[in-house]
């Protein structure tokens, strides 16, 4: 059964199953709350964790649990609370840490509104070797349980941002040499024709309206994905798996 989770509505995330916590307890351990398991766990390695990074447990009586993580979950006896305002970097202090010269690649999120699809494209991004994906503050699905199973762990392995208005967190990707590319269906680049030699910036927009057209505007390149004639448009989060693939193609070095 894969790890799930929950959010209550004062904003406090629950999320279950062992890989979860695991993922989190050795990739951002600064994020958990506090831990509930079953006291029939046997797991050295992950009682060692939870001990060296001094995170609080709580016993998880048999057949409880249910109420924190809804009554279909299963929970095989793990449980964590996290706060995922503490997962989400500033602009500034992830600009810092990326080494421009080998020219990085982030994913930029414009009003992206299904949980599902911020989760699926942050998995794409963390496979397919991107350094961060960016999300912004308003009109966007955030960093929530729906986000952390569908991104599969990932949520904890790579960078995740958090900026103000996107075009202008494009203005400064710029300025630091990014070039920026638009998922757009009707894009005038078609896909595989960029050699993607600079730090690349990719914007993918709403899923009903796509990117936003002053954002549109900001872009140095917009990207369209050949597909056929009875097919209208993809998904949203599966354009950016396209994009982000062709991407790494040319950037080996970064899988």
């Amino acid at each position: 059964m894969p790890e799930r989770s929950h959010s209550s509505p004062s904003g406090k995330i629950y999320i279950y199953g062992k890989h979860a916590l695991m993922e989190a307890l050795r990739n951002t351990p600064h994020i958990i709350r506090k831990v509930f398991l079953a006291p029939s766990l046997n797991d050295t390695e992950l009682h060692a964790l939870l001990i060296s990074h001094k995170i609080p447990t709580a016993a998880l009586a048999p057949g409880s649990g249910k109420e924190l993580v809804g009554k279909d979950a299963s929970h095989q006896g793990v449980i964590f609370t996290m706060d995922p305002a503490s997962l989400l970097l500033s602009l500034d202090d992830f600009l810092a840490t990326l080494d421009l010269g080998k020219n990085p690649a982030v994913a930029v999120l414009g009003e992206v509104q299904d949980p599902h699809n911020v989760g699926a494209i942050i998995r794409s991004a963390a496979a397919f070797g991107l350094a961060g994906v960016l999300i912004p503050e308003h009109n966007q699905a955030g960093v929530t349980g729906s986000v952390v199973k569908s991104s599969a762990g990932m949520t904890f392995r790579i960078p995740l941002v958090s900026i103000g208005n996107v075009n202008n967190t494009l203005k400064i990707l710029k300025e630091k040499g990014f070039w920026v590319y638009g998922l757009a269906m009707s894009g005038a680049t078609k896909l595989g024709t960029d050699t993607f030699d600079a730090p690349a910036a990719f914007v993918v927009g709403n899923e009903g309206g796509g990117i936003r057209e002053k954002t549109l505007e900001a872009c140095d390149v917009t990207l369209s994905i050949p597909i056929h004639a009875r097919t209208e448009s993809l998904n949203a989060a599966v354009s950016a798996a396209v994009v982000f693939y062709e991407w790494s193609k040319k950037h080996p070095e970064a899988l």
